[in-house]
């Protein structure tokens, strides 16, 4: 799988909005049939601050979303809403989904 870590530094006018702006992205994302997982979370020490951590079954499904209407849409409409560019770390995983993380098991 191609796993994708993602932080965007959001503008702070457009940081408790950003869930809504980013929503059309996120959902059209998520329905994409090589999308496993699309999250979005904020961050706790800076709250303009939000990160993305997504998968795709594998490059093929990775290429077809940067290649999307989505997408291309996406890279027009975000960008005025961020303070900088996103930073990211995409990595093949040889995995195909979460494992458990068994130091903290639950009984």
């Amino acid at each position: 799988m191609i796993f994708i870590t993602a932080m965007f530094a959001v503008r702070p006018e457009s940081a408790d909005d950003w869930p809504e702006i980013t929503g059309p992205f996120t959902e059209a994302t998520r329905a994409e049939p090589g999308c496993l997982w699309f999250e979005w979370s904020r961050s706790l020490d800076d709250p303009d601050t939000y990160v993305l951590v997504e998968a795709f079954r594998d490059g093929d499904a990775g290429g077809a979303h940067v290649q999307s209407d989505h997408f291309r849409q996406a890279q027009q409409d975000l960008p005025p809403h961020l303070s900088a560019t996103p930073r990211i770390v995409s990595q093949e995983v040889d995995q195909g989904g979460w494992s458990e993380l068994g130091e903290m098991a639950v009984e």
